[in-house]
This record gives C-alpha cells, sequence and structure tokens, in this order.
C-alpha cells in the first residue's frame, strides 16, 4: 500500500482514500469580513471544516472590515449564518476563535497592530508565524492590501522552519491583459508565487474535481478522449438570476469577464489537458496552461465567426414576470453590458485538431445549471439497415457541477420484445444518492487546501494572463462596437440565436441540460 493512503471498505467495494492533511496551528485573518462573501461562504465553510475535525485544534479567525463590530457582535452575525441544527459545543468552540477589527484598508497603522496582534497570538495559541491572509474585498483593494501588509513585515516568509504566510486573492484577478500584468507585478513584489492563491470556486466542486479521477483514474475513457471519437464538447453555465445587488460590479463587467475568463476556460483546460506525471501543483498546473497557449486566438478564427454576445430583454422565469436589463436597479439605460454570451474554440494540437469546444453562460436563462457534454462521433456504419449511422444517436458524457451534481452517459440499447427497436438510455452517478451526503461546499475544499500548502485547484499568475491573452481581442472588439451587434433574449430563454448559429454553421445544435436532476 502507497504510504499516505487508507482502504476502507464503503457499500461492500473497497475506498481508496488519500490521508487528508490537517493543517498546523495558524491564523487566518479575512479582510472584508462584513461582507456577503464572507457570511454566505467564507465562514460557513470554516465552520463546517472545524465541525468535521479537519481544522487543527489551536487556529484563530480574525475579521476585518470597515463596518464597525465588536467581538461579540460579530459572533453574533456569524452565529445566525450556520447550521441550526450543529451541535451546541461545536459550535460555541468554533465562535470563541472569532475577532473582529474595524479598519481602513490605507492605515497603516492597522497593520503595524494586526502584526502585534497575530504575534501575541502565535504565543498564545502555538500558530508559530503560520498565517494566512484572505483577500474578499473589493478588487481596487488588493493592491492596497497587499501593499500594507508588505509594509508592515506581514507578507514574507517566516523566520521559523515551521513558519509560513500565504494569501488568497478572490476572483476578478485583472479586468483585462493589462490590468492583470499590473496585478501580478503588485502582488509579486510582496509575495512569492508559491505564496499565493487565486481563487476560482468552481474548482472546489466535487464534480469538477471528479472529472480528473474520471479521466485518469480509469482505464475506459482516456483511450477515446481525443479527436478521434470526440465530435465536440459544449460547456454551459446558465443562471436564472439577473444582476440582483451586482449593478455596480456587473455593468462593468459582463458576461465575457465574469464566467469565461476565470470559470469557463478553467473547465476547458481540464477537459483538455494531457495527463500530468503527478497529481500535483505545478504538475497539474503546467498542463492546464499548455492547453490555453494551444487555443487558438480569436481573431485569427475570425471573431464573428467564433463569439456572440447578448443582453437579456424582459420574459418570465418560473412563471413570475422579470425586467429586461436596462429596468434593472442601478443599470443604465442605453447600457451595452452583454449578460450572455457564447464563443467557439479550438485546440490547437494532436489530441483535439479539428475539435470545436463550444462556451456559453448567461444570466436569467431558462434553467439554473452548470453542466459539460462531450459528445462522442457517431458510430461510422450501421449494421442496423435501413437505420444509417447518423440515424443512431451518439453518446454523451454529461458532467453537472450544480445545481445536483453527477454524471450521467447517453447509449444506445434495445428495448425488450421481439421487434428490434433501438433508443437511447441513460446511465446516471449522482453524488447524494451514490454517497448519502450532499457535497461540502466548494470553498471547504479551497480554504482546506489553502491552509495545507496545496495550490493544486488556484490559478497560477501565467495561466491568468494568458486567458486575458485569449480574450482580450473580443473585449476590445465589443467595446468599440457598443451596442453595435449586441442581440437580445428573452428572460427565461436559452439565450439569442445568433448564439445557435455558431453551432448551426458546422451542423451541430446545443443541447438542453439533461443531468441529473434533485
Amino acid at each position: 500500500m502507497s504510504p499516505g493512503v487508507q482502504v476502507s471498505k464503503i457499500y461492500t467495494k473497497e475506498e481508496l482514500c488519500f490521508m487528508e492533511r490537517i493543517p498546523e496551528p495558524c491564523s487566518i485573518v479575512i479582510f472584508g469580513a462584513s461582507g456577503d462573501l464572507a457570511f454566505r461562504k467564507l465562514l460557513p465553510s470554516l465552520f463546517y471544516l472545524h465541525e468535521n475535525g479537519l481544522l487543527p485544534k489551536q487556529y484563530n479567525v480574525i475579521g476585518a472590515a470597515r463596518t464597525p463590530f465588536s467581538d461579540e457582535e460579530f459572533r453574533k452575525k456569524v452565529r445566525r449564518v450556520l447550521p441550526s441544527s450543529a451541535p451546541s459545543a461545536k459550535l460555541e468552540d468554533f465562535l470563541r476563535r472569532l475577532s473582529y477589527a474595524s479598519m481602513d484598508y490605507a492605515d497603516a497603522s492597522f497593520y503595524e497592530n494586526l502584526k502585534k496582534t497575530l504575534q501575541r497570538l502565535d504565543t498564545a495559541g502555538g500558530a508559530a508565524e503560520r498565517r494566512l491572509f484572505y483577500l474578499s474585498t473589493p478588487p481596487f483593494l488588493y493592491p492596497v492590501v497587499i501593499g500594507n501588509l508588505a509594509k508592515a513585515g506581514l507578507a514574507g516568509v517566516s523566520a521559523r522552519d515551521s513558519g509560513w504566510t500565504r494569501v488568497v486573492i478572490e476572483k476578478p484577478f485583472g479586468t483585462d491583459l493589462a490590468s492583470a500584468k499590473t496585478l501580478n507585478r503588485d502582488v509579486h513584489r510582496a509575495f512569492r508565487e508559491d505564496q499565493v492563491y487565486r481563487i476560482d470556486h468552481y474548482l472546489g466542486k466535487e464534480t469538477v474535481q471528479n472529472l480528473l479521477v474520471l479521466r485518469f483514474a480509469n482505464s475506459l475513457f482516456e483511450p477515446a478522449w481525443n479527436r478521434d471519437c470526440i465530435d465536440h464538447v459544449q460547456i454551459t453555465a446558465a443562471e436564472q438570476l439577473g444582476v440582483e445587488h451586482r449593478a455596480g460590479y456587473y455593468d462593468k463587467a459582463g458576461a465575457l469577464r465574469d464566467m469565461f475568463q476565470n470559470h469557463l476556460l478553467q473547465l476547458l483546460t481540464l477537459i483538455a489537458m494531457e495527463p500530468p506525471v503527478r497529481f500535483e501543483a505545478d504538475a497539474v498546473r503546467d498542463k492546464k496552461l499548455d492547453v490555453l497557449e494551444s487555443i487558438r486566438p480569436l481573431e485569427e478564427a475570425g471573431l464573428d465567426r467564433c463569439a456572440a454576445r447578448a443582453q437579456y430583454s424582459a420574459g418570465s422565469i418560473d412563471g413570475q414576470a422579470v425586467p429586461a436589463y436596462r429596468e434593472e436597479e442601478g443599470v443604465p439605460r442605453d447600457s451595452a453590458t452583454p449578460t450572455f454570451a457564447a464563443l467557439r474554440l479550438e485546440v490547437d494540437n494532436w489530441r483535439w485538431k479539428g475539435v470545436p469546444f463550444y462556451l456559453r453562460s448567461g444570466k436569467r436563462m431558462a434553467e439554473r445549471t452548470t453542466e459539460i457534454a462531450v459528445r462522442f462521433k457517431h458510430v461510422p456504419v450501421s449494421i442496423f439497415r435501413p437505420l444509417l449511422a447518423d440515424q443512431l444517436s451518439a453518446n454523451v458524457l454529461r458532467l453537472r457541477i450544480q445545481p445536483r451534481e453527477g454524471i450521467s452517459l447517453l447509449f444506445e440499447a434495445k428495448h425488450p420484445g421481439p421487434k428490434l427497436c433501438l433508443s437511447t438510455v441513460d446511465m446516471r452517478f449522482d453524488y447524494q444518492e451514490s454517497f448519502g451526503t450532499p457535497p461540502p461546499e466548494a470553498y471547504a475544499r479551497l480554504f482546506l487546501d489553502a491552509m495545507i500548502g496545496d495550490q493544486t485547484l488556484f490559478a497560477r499568475s501565467d495561466a491568468v494572463e494568458r486567458a486575458w491573452e485569449l480574450l482580450d481581442p473580443l473585449l476590445t472588439r465589443w467595446e468599440e462596437k457598443k451596442d453595435k451587434e449586441l442581440f437580445f433574449y428573452p428572460a427565461g430563454t436559452w439565450g439569442p440565436p445568433r448564439s445557435d448559429e455558431l453551432l448551426a454553421r458546422d451542423g451541430r445544435k446545443w443541447d438542453l441540460p439533461y443531468g441529473p436532476k434533485g
């Protein structure tokens, strides 16, 4: 048995488990701790880890933000977002580790005081100069916080052999190539690349991680995972929600910046990457970068033929009337910001040459779903005459990332009975049904990885810049055209006809989501 692997029995089968490392005692500082992300995702995820015994016995969490709270007020607000069914002893133990500091992000004295607080906690709680700084602030504050951490001497590597300093940075990491490069320079003035954890919560989702296991822990799929067997790949990330309270951010970002540069291109790299030498951070991230480097530049493919953008107009979601994007609170009435985008990409390497990857994402769509559909080629010849080969449905492997995580495989089968009747059947793996528990919040996985120093699921600076480099020509074109070439789609639909044309030119069409249903 390999070191670090545990074998247990589950459903009468052997379960192979890597021995999960428990982080060393440390201090966690969350900048922007009074914000929505902290209360909705970050603090509940930390409690999940605490409740399940995945955090060290000695750790503490400092919340820092502009909003004035006392420690007790902060703990009361955190208590309200934690599960009411949680064991009271676990809950109280978690809450007592929380403290709060009101701050001005530009005030250098705050960081000096924070340094003294961390030194005191090191002595009292055994954190031994192990610090995790989480930036859950608006992006324009990233350089401010990082610069002040460096000035206060909080960014460098610890003088102790066992110490470490790491920084987790939320998306968006820049708004284009130039801003991403500037931000990387600012970060690297204070932190080494191996200290930086650029977070994409999609990569913490179970089905995304399952994708690597599906490909590289099974001999069934990999021999067919290439241009000889796969016709095309579709990646859909659809939301039913509109802009909600994020109009100020979203109208400057739009669908391409909000979803493609990070989430969708990350999913594409996992689908298309070559097998890494081992499941380690840089080995995996090197292969993902290879994919991004192999994507044909959009201007070479022809911007008109490989991209579409649109904005939702008034419509209905689940029978309820919803306004057009331009009628949403905080959105300019002449806004040309796309709430939907679709791309046709090609990966020019030996494995994928000629296999198109279709990506789409939008708000106010017919269903909330994120799904990858790998559509295989038709059989070359049909022996079931008079049925022709293209009349037999092609196999489709679907990976549903949300809302209910699972994997589905469509294939042809014969109906029972004396007649030869063929139809498509669906073989499904549902995460919750198979394991008897819903998957944990993605942020829990990523928080844990940052604390143990595993960067596998985090973006590297070169990959971030390459993703922006791919999208920059399209962003420039759309901003120059403003509302020209901007299409519209009624809320509650699957987007504009222009999106369908990207596939229709190739004789294909979008699949309707068909993953496991909850």
